[in-house]
């Protein structure tokens, strides 16, 4: 049979031409076999198929005469499948140029075909009749004549046979009639000329048999006549060129089996890179299977169910300062032991529930005078300390005039008349960094941010109910923390100077264990400023506890530099400075309070319980606290003295990993944080650090409107010193605890590859709670970790209704940055631990 030449007009295939001449073989083949079986024992069969050949070669030029298309070799892109004009796949050839018009032979796939069509012939062979005889008639007046060497191969015999073998170039003179029953189903693979033909094809073609037949009936009838006509001079010439094309066909199959799979025979590989379609494989399925699976169990996992915490607290419970299961079995509440902190045995993973009608809170400087009520919708402390003017409501503000219990006229003129009581406390500048003891609602602290003052203020929770909750929401930093039989969370020698008015903590008792502790944090030539009724009062009880303070104070070697008496407020204070050698330790007739022993690590803050010893001066000039800090603000950027000797957290030299750091964090900012997250910075306020390391992420943030808690993880090294050399300040936390803050308190959370190692020893989902729990509705939290806790955090962040306006990952490393929203569960939990 003669193969339709792959040709393009206008750069694209014709699929009609090609269908056309599919039809017209499958027609004539069908009638020369209709022809064998009834003429069989009369004409041998070795030559019908050179005739049937002859005679569609000069119907396809006939049919094709008009036509110029241009010759093209066989380019298809890998995989694609030509179609013929009724969408049924045809088979590609490898085409053979010729000089002239060029036909490739088909055996096989025209054999596989022609079974088919066979079928369909008998059941309606009275309509072929006429067609018959003029085939039979021609074949009979060729049937002398016989290809040299022809390539026409027969599906007549045993296919699966000549499958396995490779090439058949022959076919048995005898074969029967009972091998095309045999065989009519079944489809030969040869490489000579054919792709395979798929069983898939088949069937499509089974299914359009019918209606080509029909069509091609019609074409025979108008075309067989032409046919008819010109057939006698063409013969010779068509018998001629398939003879030339089969032994060129012949020699490129013989080339094409030594060289396979050769570079240059890429049709042929090509065939053996097929495309699915529309099947699917079992690789593919079992992967598919497994993933869900897996899918399933990570979506059981992770199916986060969230609750309200039932507590007796309500909107502000502390988990670890609200565990009356444990406080109420405290032996002894005689050193404040139960406003310390005792931590529930298993973080609690609910939502703090909102107060009724909270709102934004203002902004800052505005909060600094003035909060909205329901947000902190507490009125005790404003009739306990109204007078003295700590708080007043005012509709539907609380407002804070500035007083306090030693400034009832103002924090601002009380800041004042320290600095003139001792001008060389230079606010601003040598302190910097301040400790502020029983703070009140911290406006002392507030308006110290006007001289340019970091105060990390403290007070307990305790009947002065809310005053931390107060200062955090106006946007002064503060904690809740007690002096009771613990060291205060912070590393020793840090603070420029420390303040108490009348913070109600005695001192003077127990041989001044909570007065030593102050001296372990006080930079050696730091100041003490006491303002309290002991100090200008003249009650016996205010003289006996001036007496013990000034015995106390001496023997550890601090030096009262002026008592100065404020006559607007009508109040005294006492400052005191730390020595800065060990001379006067040395010279001390008794030992007491005595010196710490060399073991005694005076770094060492967290759950380490206080002790009544102090600790020498270091004066070597190349340790930590030889020296006093460099003004602010040069000792922000430039790396303290003692990192000289020391390696740092990134393993280059200390120096030079404190100014990459700084520098980092410097091109994050201004970089990303500031512009890229879709933050308001003109509404962050209270801003943490969850994991500080240097507190370059807070150095680069000095020229906004805030303040950054540096806090510096107990199993992260050890720099909390330095981020107070700079200017900055923190303490240390366990996050598989609560922090000592009341919900709803900060404005933004940072964590730096924090969330990965916590998640090896703590519930991700209590500590995910527990910055739900700290961050104030309408505040973000920016995420940075590995790609796999990335997803993690942002899936619990998700369950709790958190917007997620970032989500960035490259290689293994992400960022996330969420926006907490005023979404609460419906459903809440007893909390047993909190409950009275």
């Amino acid at each position: 049979m003669a193969l339709g030449k792959l040709s393009r007009v206008g750069g694209r295939k014709s699929s009609d031409y090609c269908s056309t001449i599919t039809v017209v073989m499958f027609v004539s083949f069908s009638l020369v076999g209709v022809w064998m079986l009834m003429s069989s024992s009369v004409v041998p069969m070795q030559n019908s198929d050179s005739s049937s050949q002859a005679i569609i070669d000069e119907v396809k030029q006939e049919l094709t005469g008009s036509e110029n298309f241009e010759e093209t070799s066989s380019e298809l892109p890998k995989n694609e499948i030509q179609r013929d004009g009724n969408g049924i796949p045809v088979k590609e050839s490898i085409v053979v140029d010729t000089q002239e018009e060029k036909s490739v032979t088909e055996s096989n796939d025209e054999a596989t075909v022609s079974n088919h069509i066979v079928k369909e012939e008998q059941e309606s062979s009275d309509k072929k009749t006429k067609s018959e005889e003029k085939s039979k008639t021609q074949v009979e007046n060729d049937e002398g004549e016989r290809s040299a060497e022809s390539e026409s191969k027969s599906g007549f015999g045993d296919s699966k046979s000549e499958a396995e073998g490779g090439i058949s170039n022959k076919i048995a003179p005898n074969e029967s009639e009972g091998s095309l029953g045999e065989n009519k189903t079944e489809s030969v693979e040869v490489i000579q000329t054919d792709k395979v033909v798929s069983q898939n094809q088949d069937k499509n073609l089974d299914q359009n048999i019918g209606d080509d037949i029909k069509n091609a009936e019609q074409n025979i009838g108008d075309n067989n006549k032409s046919s008819e006509q010109n057939i006698g001079d063409k013969k010779k010439n068509s018998e001629q060129k398939i003879e030339d094309n089969n032994m060129e066909s012949h020699e490129k199959v013989k080339e094409s089996i030594e060289n396979f799979p050769a570079a240059d025979q890429s049709e042929i590989l090509n065939e053996t890179n097929t495309q699915n379609g529309a099947w699917s494989t079992q690789t593919v399925e079992s992967q598919k299977e497994k993933e869900s699976e897996q899918s399933s169990i990570l979506k059981d996992q992770n199916h986060y169910s969230w609750k309200l915490c039932n507590t007796a607290a309500g909107p502000d419970y502390i988990p670890c300062l609200d565990n009356w299961q444990t406080i109420r079995r405290l032996p002894s509440t005689k050193h404040y032991e139960h406003r310390e902190r005792h931590c529930p045995e298993e973080a609690p993973t609910c939502v703090v529930p909102m107060p009724e009608g909270y709102r934004r809170s203002i902004k800052w400087p505005k909060s600094r005078t003035k909060i909205w009520y329901y947000n902190v919708p507490h009125t005790k402390l404003a009739e306990l300390k109204g007078h003295q003017n700590w708080v007043k409501v005012e509709g539907e503000y609380l407002t804070f005039p500035g007083g306090g219990t030693q400034f009832k006229n103002g924090a601002r003129h009380y800041i004042d008349f320290i600095q003139n009581s001792r001008p060389d406390i230079a606010w601003g500048n040598r302190s910097r960094v301040i400790l502020d003891v029983g703070c009140g609602v911290a406006s002392f602290g507030g308006f110290l941010f006007d001289k340019d003052v970091l105060a990390m203020s403290f007070a307990p929770k305790d009947e002065h109910e809310a005053q931390v909750q107060f200062a955090l929401e106006r946007g002064i930093p503060a904690i809740l923390s007690v002096m009771g039989t613990k060291r205060l969370p912070y590393p020793s020698s840090v603070f420029d100077l420390i303040h108490c008015a009348r913070c109600r903590v005695p001192w003077h008792i127990e041989g001044g264990t909570l007065l030593l502790e102050l001296n372990r944090l006080l930079r050696p030539g730091g100041y003490f400023v006491w303002s309290a009724t002991p100090v200008y009062q003249k009650l016996p009880e205010d003289v006996g506890i001036w007496k013990a303070m000034s015995a106390l104070t001496k023997s550890m070697c601090w030096d009262l530099k002026t008592i100065k008496k404020d006559k607007l407020n009508g109040v005294a204070a006492a400052i005191y400075q730390k020595p800065t050698s060990n001379n006067c330790y040395d010279k001390r007739p008794k030992n007491e309070p005595p010196l710490c022993k060399e073991s005694d690590d005076p770094d060492a803050a967290w759950n380490v319980s206080l002790q009544p010893c102090m600790h020498r001066i270091i004066v070597d000039k190349s340790k930590r606290g030889s020296q006093w800090p460099l003004q602010w603000p040069l000792r922000l950027e430039k790396p303290p003295y003692w990192l000289n000797s020391e390696v740092g957290v990134y393993g280059k030299a200390a120096p030079e990993d404190f100014t990459t750091d700084y520098q980092h964090w410097k091109n994050v900012v201004s970089n990303s944080y500031l512009n890229g997250l879709g933050i308001d910075w003109s509404n962050m306020r209270n801003v943490m650090d969850m994991k500080a390391v240097y507190g370059g992420f807070a150095a680069a943030l000095k020229d906004l409107k805030l303040w950054v808690m540096n806090v510096v993880p107990i199993d992260s090294p050890d720099t909390l010193a330095i981020i107070y050399e700079r200017g900055l300040f923190g303490l240390y936390h366990d996050w598989c605890e609560s922090f000592n803050t009341y919900p709803r308190t900060y404005d933004l959370l940072h964590a730096d590859h924090l969330l990965s190692i916590i998640k090896k020893r703590c519930n991700l989902k209590a500590v995910i709670a527990e910055v739900d729990r700290i961050l104030r509705p309408d505040g973000n939290l920016i995420v940075r970790d590995n790609v796999e806790t990335i997803g993690e955090v942002e899936r619990l962040l998700k369950s709790l209704q958190w917007e997620i306006q970032m989500v960035y990952t490259t290689d293994n490393e992400g960022m996330l940055c969420a926006h907490k929203t005023y979404w609460r569960p419906g459903e809440s939990e007893n909390i047993k631990s909190a409950i009275f």
